[in-house]
């Protein structure tokens, strides 16, 4: 357990592990995953293969880890931002949005090259359940179920939708070079979210 803590802490295992994933996102952006190899990676993070599997098994071991790591920091950004949401939606459009889309913006490299550019199947997947538990939970706070079934949409695929939906307008902005704010395209997605489900009533 404290070997575990001192992983998390230790400044010096810290650069190393972003000396890694930097290294891997950059090597993603000249070749196909499957091309990828310890000994590029070890390379063009100038460490050896030895210290690299003091940090990870392998290269999916890596991908997992970098997956894990992302998704912890989205769900710490929603917890932060959930008791806004109790509250509707603000000037922003929809708080936790604006919070992950500053997230994407912040690690734009990162992002542009896992969602954006290669689509890596393990990144994309994970994000896109938790964007799933995102809007379903937006449904549940707004209490669609009525003005659905009125329409004759199915709960279930109106969530697919939406997910689908919010995730394609991100990888669209992280490909356009995010030419909007994150509490503009919030908003944007907010207020045409807001058009539609208009038209249930």
């Amino acid at each position: 357990m404290k070997n575990d803590k001192k992983s998390q802490t230790d400044p010096r295992i810290l650069r190393t592990r972003q000396l890694i994933r930097d290294a891997f996102i950059d090597l993603l952006q000249e070749m196909d995953i499957e091309k990828l190899s310890v000994n590029k990676i070890a390379e063009r993070a100038t460490i050896n293969r030895v210290t690299f599997y003091l940090h990870y098994r392998d290269i999916t071991d890596m991908i997992e880890k970098l997956t894990d790591e992302m998704i912890d920091h989205i769900e710490r950004i929603v917890d932060e931002f959930s008791e806004l949401e109790d509250d509707g939606d603000t000037e922003y459009g929809w708080p936790v949005l604006v919070g992950v889309l500053e997230h994407f913006a912040e690690h734009s490299k990162f992002y542009r090259v896992v969602l954006a550019s290669k689509r890596t199947p393990i990144f994309t997947e994970r994000l896109l359940k938790l964007i799933m538990r995102l809007v379903t939970a937006k449904f549940e706070r707004m209490e669609m179920e009525d003005e659905l079934a009125k329409a004759g949409i199915n709960k279930e695929i109106a969530i697919w939708y939406g997910s689908s939906a919010l995730i394609g307008t991100i990888v669209s902005w992280l490909r356009s070079d995010m030419p909007y704010t994150p509490h503009y395209l919030a908003k944007q997605f907010s207020l045409i979210r807001a058009y539609s489900y208009s038209k249930l009533i």
